[in-house]
């Protein structure tokens, strides 16, 4: 069973969040899966306690809401995209754009909000799968937003959040769309990294941060659930934006 909760922003904008259940699984790919990169082992049980987690990435609707509440830190554009719509992932957002937008909405809000951990958006990717996708082994045109080469539709743009199925925690667009600002500092492997699911930010590249999920121009080896970018925090891309999480009280 799904269970959501629903934020209104006001303007008649909902975020809605998914719950995700807390337990084990085995963080990133076993050296069988095919087109495994080097970076995403060794494999590694993780344990995570219990969390929220926006069921979309941020829209441009929900991104203009919060832009208007009162500055923390920085200023935000209100309306930084390329690809223009309301139910269309927010992209050319950086990471501290993104982590502002998450203090508005926490002082918004009175409830805590900030980015993933590499952890908890794997962990919420697979919802209990080991495939290399969470929809199986292969994806197609029908399921995801990706550069699919000759097969399939290659749509060159975003899609609206809610154009394809969803995994087994109610979330979209894992697979496709946009790439997604996580917490964590890159790190070019997994050896030593945390086993609670926390943002993993000691030593490893202080400079660059991370980014899951594939976005609109991804090829499929890197829509994978295990595969991991990164890139410099203040970087604005047509190609990133992020999802929130919130840890209950």
């Amino acid at each position: 069973m799904i269970t959501t909760n629903d934020i209104d922003l006001g303007q008649g904008v909902i975020l809605d969040m998914a719950s995700i259940p807390g337990g084990s699984f085995m963080m990133g790919s076993d050296q069988f899966e095919a087109d495994r990169y080097d970076d995403e082992g060794p494999q590694h049980q993780v344990t995570l306690d219990s969390f929220f987690m926006g069921r979309y990435p941020i829209t441009q609707a929900q991104w203009r809401v919060v832009a208007s509440l009162p500055k923390v830190e920085r200023e935000l554009d209100p309306n930084p995209s390329q690809f223009k719509g309301g139910k269309r992932p927010v992209e050319r957002v950086n990471w501290f754009d993104a982590m502002e937008f998450c203090a508005r909405l926490s002082a918004h809000t009175g409830q805590p909000y900030t980015l993933p951990t590499e952890a908890q958006w794997e962990y919420a990717c697979r919802a209990g799968t080991t495939t290399p996708f969470h929809f199986g082994e292969t994806i197609t045109t029908e399921l995801a937003n990706f550069h699919s080469g000759s097969q399939g539709d290659y749509r060159k743009e975003t899609t609206e959040v809610d154009s394809f199925s969803p995994n087994g925690f109610g979330l979209y667009d894992l697979h496709g769309n946009v790439l997604e600002w996580c917490l964590d500092h890159w790190h070019e492997s997994y050896e030593g990294a945390p086993a609670d699911g926390s943002a993993w930010v000691t030593k490893g590249d202080s400079d660059r941060r991370m980014l899951r999920g594939g976005a609109w121009f991804n090829i499929p080896r890197n829509c994978r659930c295990a595969c991991r970018f990164y890139t410099f925090p203040v970087y604005r891309y047509n190609n990133i934006g992020f999802r929130v999480v919130s840890v209950p009280y």
